[in-house]
């Protein structure tokens, strides 16, 4: 709707002069320079970074803006799944921050008061205070200073949730953007390309090899006759352990009982909608006939095109006579009658201006006029104009819609149901030159139909509907089927009776953290069963746990501890580059004592197939055409002792290749242009590289002891 849009984008510009007001105040106050001292009040510790804590009051403090935020913005209470998510954002924006600002402190970067002050007294268009229009001088557009020495006398007061807010929404990703541009500039400064490696680089990128080879596929030997041992898979896991890092976790099973609504619960509740199809037929007073009967659908007053009513049987509605109800039908959970009021023929949209005299702020909806004021305001007003006053103008003076204002009060193309329902009807149900005082939720408004366009049908239908819920009985049969389950406390007992009655066990593909909100994508809010799955052993089975419309009773199948991996989580990982080097020794065995590719060829019954004729075979190259990516192979054709001789055996990704290196050739030399344009391109590659991969190095050598599993 554009009206509250409009009043919206007001309420976004008093935003703007707090988050002003909040950033100078971050200048007087120095305690606010460093996060250490940000929050005093702790109360426990969530965790460590480097043997730092991170205070469980700082932690909730940041949680809570953020919830706030989104409350404000949806107007509806943060869900648990979505809290769990947040938790999850700050804890890894403090460990972040953490981490970062040591290592900027070890180099003397820092965030100041005073480059902040810089920032805010400049008119660089960055400066978020240059957001507040009421910030500047109207007449050269430049920030008011003087209006900034009075924001400074008001924001010594603020304090409390309001203050954390803005920290959190302005000044920490300020801090942030400042220490990290700094920090990423040092490390650009010190990106070094020397002249000997630029040379090498440009001989390998211009210098192309021609080879002749046999490829030997691991494909031609079949899988089922090769046996990889637990040991051979240990031994490779020894040799690499950084292949097989794991993460502490849970694997689970567990069995679901479902609290949804039985067959016989949707009967009961079409019976009940059904009952009352004669009466809804009778009733001359919709709406209140809907309240009276709690109909889980509102009552919507307004008339609406089709298009705009949510029904999948709004055709079968309106082919139906005004006064006819229809259904009982199931539409989202729900038994709906449908009643067909009414139709009227409306413009498709309208052009409309109006003055504004608020009562209430549409932000807070606390009075801002007293009613009989406004309402004589209001008519003062409308007796001007019909005297002869200038609509416009008066806009201008009076109006505190200030999503119209710049525009003469003019709302352009209005369709129906955009505006509030008193401003809606008029628009549209008067003819166009009509005007009055219309009073809405946010005070009284002298409205003009300016002009209409196009005529369309629109509908008034009423729905009584009632929710289709399990009953009592539904949920305590799922209940009482889920308790004599969990009361089979091994692993073997709770196989033996899965199986003894039909259930469904289902196992948890992912690995369940200490941390997690979710399991899978099936328990979403499954928190507390998290919990008690970390305080188990394995093969314990747990109680009942509720977890949306489900009873879950999980069973522990593995519990992993961090460190390496065991053969058995290996083997998927190993087992195939393990099962591929004991064909490349089969292979490599039958070949040995062959001195030429066509003897090679003969053994697998191959052919000798070359590459490189096309100068695409250069040391840089990512892939061979033909071959694919086999990097061994590449780097053996730029080895010039395989010059004019078969090569040994490589065992390479797919399988293993004997080749003979019949040149290699030089591109044309680079022109100084050229070598330049390459120089920067190498230095433009490390600098990237230094970009991505600077974090990760450092989050890599930090020591993170993660406690909030003992407070969530």
């Amino acid at each position: 709707m554009q009206i509250i849009q409009g009043i919206r984008e007001k309420g976004a510009a008093i935003v703007i002069v707090v988050i002003s007001l909040s950033l100078i105040g971050f200048i007087l106050m120095d305690a606010k320079q460093g996060s250490n001292n940000m929050f005093s009040s702790a109360s426990g510790s969530i965790g460590k970074v480097n043997g730092k804590s991170i205070e469980l009051e700082e932690f909730n403090k940041k949680v809570r803006v953020i919830e706030a935020q989104e409350e404000q913005q949806s107007g509806a209470k943060v869900t648990t799944a979505r809290a769990a998510q947040i938790r999850e954002q700050v804890w890894n924006q403090l460990t972040v921050e953490s981490i970062f600002y040591a290592e900027a402190a070890k180099l003397g970067i820092d965030f100041t008061s005073k480059e902040l002050n810089a920032i805010l007294t400049s008119n660089d268009p960055s400066n978020p205070l240059l957001q507040d229009q009421q910030m500047k001088d109207p007449v050269t557009g430049l920030l008011d200073m003087s209006k900034v020495s009075q924001a400074i006398s008001n924001i010594k007061k603020m304090k409390g949730e309001r203050r954390d807010m803005i920290d959190a929404q302005v000044i920490e990703p300020q801090k942030i953007a400042s220490v990290s541009t700094k920090y990423l500039a040092l490390l650009n400064a010190s990106s070094y390309y020397p002249g000997w490696m630029e040379e090498i680089d440009i001989a390998e990128s211009k210098s192309f090899a021609n080879i002749s080879y046999v490829a030997v596929s691991y494909n031609i030997i079949s899988d089922s006759t090769i046996k990889v041992s637990d040991k051979e898979i240990e031994n490779y896991i020894q040799k690499n352990k950084d292949l097989f890092k794991q993460e502490e976790g849970r694997m689970i099973s567990y069995v679901a009982f479902s609290q949804l609504p039985s067959a016989a619960d949707s009967a009961r509740t079409k019976v009940a909608v059904e009952s009352l199809k004669t009466d809804f037929t009778n009733e001359t007073n919709v709406k209140s006939f809907l309240a009276r009967n709690t109909s889980a659908i509102e009552f919507d007053t307004n008339y609406q095109s089709k298009s705009k009513i949510n029904s999948i049987a709004i055709d079968t509605i309106i082919k139906l006579g005004a006064g006819a109800v229809y259904g009982p039908y199931v539409e989202k959970n729900n038994y709906v009658l449908a009643k067909y009021i009414a139709t009227k023929m409306f413009p498709d949209s309208v052009n409309a201006r109006h003055i504004l005299i608020g009562t209430a702020n549409p932000q807070t909806g606390e009075p801002i006029m007293e009613d009989s004021i406004a309402r004589r305001r209001a008519d003062s007003l409308f007796a001007a104009i019909k005297a002869g006053a200038d609509f416009g103008t008066l806009v201008t003076q009076f109006s505190t819609d200030e999503g119209s204002k710049d525009k003469g009060g003019v709302y352009e193309k209005v369709f129906y149901g955009q505006m509030v329902p008193e401003f809606n009807e008029f628009v549209f149900a008067k003819p166009v030159g009509s005007m009055d005082v219309v009073k809405t939720q946010f005070g009284y408004h002298i409205i003009e139909v300016m002009s209409q366009k196009g005529s369309a049908p629109t509908y008034k239908v009423g729905f009584m509907a009632k929710e289709i819920l399990a009953s009592e009985e539904t949920i305590n049969k799922a209940s009482l089927e889920a308790t004599k389950l969990s009361a089979e406390k091994n692993e073997k007992n709770f196989d033996a009776y899965i199986k003894k009655n039909g259930l469904s066990k289902l196992t948890n593909p992912g690995l369940v953290k200490e941390n997690d909100a979710q399991i899978g994508q099936q328990l979403q809010d499954a928190r507390q069963l998290i919990r008690w799955i970390f305080s188990a052993k394995k093969g314990d089975v747990s109680e009942p746990y509720s977890i949306a419309d489900l009873f879950i009773v999980a069973v522990v199948d593995k519990i992993q501890e961090e460190g390496t991996q065991d053969v058995a989580t290996a083997r998927p990982m190993a087992e195939g580059v393990i099962r591929d080097q004991k064909k490349a020794e089969e292979i490599i065995k039958k070949l040995n004592g062959k001195t030429t590719l066509e003897s090679v060829a003969t053994v697998y019954g191959k052919e000798v197939l070359t590459a490189g004729q096309d100068s695409s075979l250069t040391f840089k190259a990512s892939e061979i055409k033909g071959i694919g990516f086999e990097p061994k192979l590449i780097g053996a054709s730029f080895n010039k002792s395989n010059m004019n001789k078969v090569s040994e055996p490589i065992a390479g990704k797919t399988g293993v290749y004997v080749f003979k290196l019949n040149s290699i050739a030089m591109k044309t030399a680079n022109t100084p242009e050229e070598t330049n344009q390459f120089r920067t391109q190498q230095i433009n590659t490390l600098r990237n590289q230094v970009a991505m991969n600077w974090f990760e190095g450092l989050r890599k050598k930090a020591t993170i002891k993660d406690n909030r599993s003992k407070f969530y």
